[in-house]
């Protein structure tokens, strides 16, 4: 190797451990923080310099993008074993059991799961092939009778936007609230006779108390 190649080499590996430290500091400030978290905050976090991240990513879709496909991998992958799953009923509150899930482990997700980002090819592919599926999940769960007949996938949707507000308002105070209003959903998602998972315990008063003055509080975000 000639030294113009040793240090065009050089470059390339020195690029790509900048791309995973971006990549990773994002994956930290979304799980905790949330979408909101500025570029520059993900800057400081992977310790490069605004210039270095915008040239790995240009925009903050493209580090979404970057930073969430194996998260939507795992969304599709779900949809596909609630599918196979020989009881749909049983697919079926499973499914929304495990997204909403994924949402509490990840404030991040939580909101990539309830917004759009067009130019996020690979993200928006991997949505509408789950929604497909879902529809399909929807419809086998409602042969059994379980799944009441005015079920919509758009309820899916509502209920993805209530449980990222639980999660965001509860996550430090009583962060299984989420659990207790997926418990309530079901049952609203339910006919009369349905078998239904256990209701998770309802949040303590304290806990629920210190997580509505936290919410309460003005925010600010950086620029």
């Amino acid at each position: 190797m000639t030294p113009g190649q040793q240090s065009e080499s050089a470059l390339r590996a020195d690029a790509e451990r900048n791309r995973e430290r971006i990549m990773k500091a994002a994956r930290r400030l979304y799980a905790t923080e949330g979408l909101g978290v500025s570029m520059a905050s993900v800057a400081r976090e992977a310790g490069v310099g605004k210039a270095t991240l915008s040239r790995r990513f240009a925009t903050r879709e493209e580090l979404i993008n970057a930073v969430f496909t194996d998260r939507m991998d795992a969304y599709a992958a779900a949809t596909a074993e609630a599918l196979a799953d020989p009881d749909p009923w049983h697919g079926f509150t499973h499914y929304i059991q495990t997204i909403c899930a994924m949402q509490a482990a990840d404030r991040g997700f939580a909101a990539v799961l309830t917004m759009t980002f067009p130019t996020a090819k690979a993200l928006e592919t991997r949505r509408a092939e789950s929604y497909e599926g879902f529809l399909e999940l929807i419809s086998r769960a409602k042969a059994t009778g379980h799944l009441r007949a005015d079920f919509t996938s758009e309820d899916l949707v509502v209920l993805l936007m209530a449980n990222a507000g639980v999660i965001a308002a509860t996550a430090d105070a009583a962060p299984d609230t989420w659990r207790r209003l997926v418990g309530q959903m079901l049952r609203a998602y339910a006919s009369p006779d349905a078998p239904l998972p256990p209701m998770p315990d309802a949040p303590a008063s304290p806990a629920l108390y210190r997580a509505m003055i936290r919410f309460g509080r003005p925010t600010t975000n950086e620029p």
